[in-house]
């Protein structure tokens, strides 16, 4: 068992491990190590295309995980007062937009959106006379993207809230109603101090997905470029160490998002165990 168990991490991890030892090849092609260099580093940081590519794809993932995050724990909080076949059936729409395969979700995503400025371009030329004679016209780019990323990384978040708020302790919740708190006081004092840790993990994870996204991207993005559909249009041109390069810097960033998800999820759960704790030291 020992040695499956070897052999199945071997299989998942030694292909990362390649693409990170041969990003410090001092060789002009990927696979061919000609001894230890840092100098694709440095001709990858600084390459125009490549670092537009980047700050677009920081910029798409940051807007979209702040409107996916704030969106997605307003519907988390609404949710969790449903009861019932309503509560079933939003949670079946829930998960099945999250099993549903990206590329399903691109081509739905481009369909809908080209129906939608095909509807609307011709109601803006009406405007064009304030613009100068040059309308408004809508179009695949920054926003469409934003939204899109938005869209399919709203459920995870919807996901990791509910989950912290079924751990939540409600005593606190109902103690500051008896005290005569508002509504909106309980939730900023008491609800959203224990839900933050769940919010901010599920911040860095929709970052995390909108900014690793490839098949949504490379269909509603339009002219524009991601980071991902560079690194694509790179190894269709051929395989350099700048690609490797490319691919270590986006698996540290990566890591470090998603272990920092992990570590407030896990926070948030401690400091409910040490609450829990002191109240039956107290009684």
């Amino acid at each position: 068992m020992k040695i499956y168990a070897i052999f199945v991490y071997a299989f998942l991890y030694l292909p990362i491990a390649l693409v990170i030892f041969f990003s410090f090849n001092a060789g002009n092609y990927a696979l061919d190590f000609q001894g230890f260099s840092t100098r694709w580093y440095a001709k990858a940081l600084t390459n125009p295309f490549i670092m537009d590519a980047l700050w677009f794809s920081v910029k798409v993932a940051a807007l979209s995980a702040v409107m996916s995050t704030v969106f997605g724990t307003m519907a988390a909080l609404a949710l969790q007062r449903l009861s019932g076949w309503k509560r079933t059936f939003y949670d079946a729409l829930i998960y099945v937009s999250i099993m549903v395969p990206g590329i399903v979700i691109a081509i739905a995503t481009l369909i809908a959106l080209v129906t939608v400025f095909k509807f609307l371009n011709p109601f803006l030329e009406v405007l064009a006379p304030l613009f100068d004679g040059q309308a408004p016209k809508l179009s695949l780019g920054f926003v469409s993207l934003v939204a899109a990323h938005s869209l399919f990384t709203m459920s995870l978040v919807v996901v990791i809230v509910r989950a912290r708020l079924s751990g939540m302790d409600r005593t606190l919740i109902e103690a500051s109603e008896d005290l005569y708190a508002s509504p909106f006081r309980t939730f900023v004092q008491v609800t959203l101090p224990q839900l933050m840790p769940g919010i901010l993990a599920a911040f860095l994870l929709s970052f995390t997905f909108s900014f690793d996204d490839f098949i949504i991207s490379f269909f509603v993005a339009g002219p524009n470029t991601t980071l991902p559909v560079y690194i694509f249009s790179s190894i269709r041109r051929g395989i350099t160490p700048e690609v490797n390069v490319i691919g270590t810097v986006v698996l540290v960033g990566s890591l470090i998002l998603l272990f920092s998800a992990q570590f407030l999820s896990t926070m948030g759960k401690g400091k409910k165990r040490s609450a829990s704790k002191d109240d039956s030291d107290d009684s």
